[in-house]
């Protein structure tokens, strides 16, 4: 299990900073739809982790970097 998630660690950490520098560009300009709690960190995390399950999926049911 711990092996998955290292292999699937590059694309999620890929998504979370993406999405915290696109969300905090969007904060800035005032627009905060979309965001949960309003909260730039959060949503980043979201993405991140939900990034990471999809990754972690793929990498177990197709043997990527196997």
């Amino acid at each position: 299990m711990q092996q998955l998630v290292l292999q699937s660690m590059a694309p999620a950490l890929g998504v979370f900073i993406g999405a915290l520098i696109g969300f905090s560009l969007r904060r800035r300009r005032g627009k905060t739809e979309g965001l949960m709690q309003d909260s730039v960190f959060l949503t980043a995390s979201a993405a991140g982790g939900a990034a990471l399950l999809v990754a972690m999926a793929y990498n177990y049911l197709f043997g990527a970097g196997a």
